[in-house]
């Protein structure tokens, strides 16, 4: 029997963490010659996180440019994947989230009629400016993507509400459980340099900010809010991991780069990320992938943002929704680190993930399996 290509596309380092565990899995299945494109929306961290789940890349746009436009990634992509997909004629392409490399690179096998499955389909905010330019990603990918794997049932209730055929929804859980599980049991201590000051056990907040709609005022006044926590619990450390794009280092090193308390430091590798995630007290964040994995782990988060597609993490999980106001954040920060009850209570709020058991992955290979092999619409 003839194996089915697979071509799981990759751009940016959370693509790949989440994408890795599907790629491993499909592997698994001798039915499948599965090929990774990576567009190198982010270069050096995407290869980073494939690197750490021994994954290399089939092929790479390597599209990355210094403060990068929508326009370019977009049109790099649509024309880079297009013309890979020429050369191997998948039978198949997978894509991930809601980048703009998920769309791109749908788009792009829509255009040759080539079926595509939405890894994490049906994430809703319900407002197509926040995030920006996510929603209207993964929205447009989920109308032109073949096989929908929701990772949860009020994903699948949002596609459904939209017009996706029932038959073409899996409900999974999310794959990036399998990537948090796995890295867990494969990771002791961190190994980046930077991480030396709060390897004593000395309590520490992890924060990371990126989206866009967090730059200019939004960030500055997230920043504002940890120097003042850091003010007020001088026995506190902070580490921010910060994102490549200037427009959000400048913002991040200009109000809190000469604070002895804070740690700034280049995007971690995965492995000593969730070290960091595991031994802060909360974490600070405005990602979609932290929400899940923070609940996950019962750590308590601060969502720097004011709407999230992800309500399962404030509804049962660890996740208190508070955009990026400076008082908002001081407020909630502080009964964190001084009312105990009140952090037990926000960070055992769920008993089990509402974003999977970390079997994810392996369900998404057994619907593909079926469907490829078989011609179905559904397991």
């Amino acid at each position: 029997m003839k194996k089915k290509t697979v071509v799981c596309v990759v751009g940016t380092r959370p693509e790949a963490i989440k994408m890795a565990p599907v790629i491993i899995a499909l592997r698994e299945k001798p039915c499948f010659d599965v090929k990774v494109l990576a567009t190198g929306q982010h270069e050096a961290m995407l290869s980073q996180a494939l690197g750490f789940f021994k994954i290399k890349e089939d092929h790479n746009l390597s599209i990355m440019r210094e403060r990068q436009s929508l326009d370019h990634i977009t049109a790099s992509v649509l024309t880079g994947a297009g013309a890979y997909f020429d050369e191997v004629s998948p039978d198949a392409v997978l894509v991930h989230g809601d980048t703009t490399t998920t769309f791109a690179s749908a788009l792009a096998a829509f255009y040759r009629k080539i079926p595509v499955g939405h890894v994490e389909a049906g994430l809703r905010s319900g407002d197509m400016a926040l995030p920006f330019p996510e929603e209207m990603n993964r929205v447009l990918a989920d109308r032109i993507t073949r096989w929908s794997f929701a990772p949860t049932p009020q994903a699948r209730e949002n596609l459904l509400r939209e017009g996706t055929p029932d038959a073409n929804i899996w409900v999974t859980g999310n794959t990036v459980i399998d990537a948090l599980l796995f890295t867990v049991r494969n990771t002791k201590k961190p190994t980046t340099p930077e991480l030396a000051p709060v390897l004593d056990g000395r309590p520490f907040l992890l924060a990371t900010m990126h989206r866009r709609e967090s730059w200019g005022r939004p960030l500055e006044n997230v920043c504002a809010a940890l120097a003042d926590i850091l003010e007020q619990n001088p026995h506190l450390h902070v580490v921010i991991p910060m994102h490549k794009n200037p427009a959000v280092r400048e913002v991040i090193v200009g109000r809190l780069g000469d604070k002895p308390q804070v740690t700034l430091c280049d995007p971690l590798d995965y492995p000593d990320f969730v070290w960091c995630m595991n031994a802060s007290q909360f974490i600070l964040s405005d990602s979609g992938g932290v929400q899940e994995e923070a609940t996950a782990i019962r750590k308590p988060v601060l969502i720097l943002r004011s709407v999230t597609e992800r309500p399962e993490a404030v509804e049962h999980g660890s996740g208190l929704l508070v955009g990026t106001d400076s008082d908002r954040i001081m407020d909630e920060a502080s009964k964190l680190l001084r009312d105990p009850a009140y952090y037990a209570a926000t960070g055992e709020k769920c008993a089990a993930s509402p974003f999977g058991d970390g079997t994810a992955a392996r369900k998404i290979a057994d619907a593909l399996e079926k469907n490829l092999l078989c011609g179905a619409t559904h397991a």
